[in-house]
């Protein structure tokens, strides 16, 4: 009897602190992080891109077209050769030598080279790219800049035109190199959730 008499107060100064905690953070502060998205932001966003081109909007570029757009939006993160920023090498060098730190991208994993699919390079750029101000590139600047890195690593020419038909037809160097499972969009993804 003595020792539910201790056990007691012990029990109620427990239940108060842990009353306290949940209502100091129900009432936390927010640091003015995040914002809900706007209906137009989820319907820009809410694209999928898949290998064949489905999605692709219309447009086109060229590599030449790409190198300013390039210099003037992407250099300053990337460099102005595609390697030696502060972000990933974007575009394979003579050497493989030197730092990198994580995540590391050298020559074997630059994403023009390593991706199994173009659309994958476009997709990504237009919608991550640049470093906060994504979204913010048209249809045609996101081809030429797609065309001008794929240009830079040696996959397609110079002068070749990449649009929503020419772009999925470009021959990736690792499209052998990938095993894709076998999914449609709209379909369950073919990995159980952990």
């Amino acid at each position: 009897m003595r020792s539910a008499k201790r056990l007691l107060p012990s029990m109620l100064g427990l239940a108060t602190i842990l009353g306290i905690c949940q209502a100091a953070r129900a009432q936390s502060p927010t640091y003015g992080l995040g914002k809900t998205p706007s209906a137009e932001e989820i319907r820009a966003m809410d694209i999928t891109i898949s290998p064949d081109g489905s999605n692709l909007p219309p447009g086109s570029g060229t590599a030449k077209e790409g190198a300013p757009l390039f210099a003037q939006k992407c250099a300053v993160c990337h460099g102005a050769t595609g390697t030696g920023g502060p972000a990933p090498r974007l575009v394979k060098s003579e050497s493989d030598s030197g730092p990198c730190l994580a995540p590391c991208i050298n020559n074997g994993n630059v994403m023009a080279l390593h991706s199994p699919y173009a659309t994958t390079l476009w997709d990504y750029i237009n919608r991550g790219m640049p470093f906060l101000q994504e979204g913010t590139l048209k249809p045609n600047e996101v081809y030429a800049i797609t065309a001008f890195l794929l240009y830079k690593n040696g996959v397609i020419k110079e002068d070749d035109v990449l649009d929503e038909h020419t772009l999925p037809q470009v021959k990736m160097p690792n499209r052998d190199g990938y095993a894709i499972p076998d999914w449609k969009p709209g379909t369950p993804r073919p990995f159980p959730k952990p």
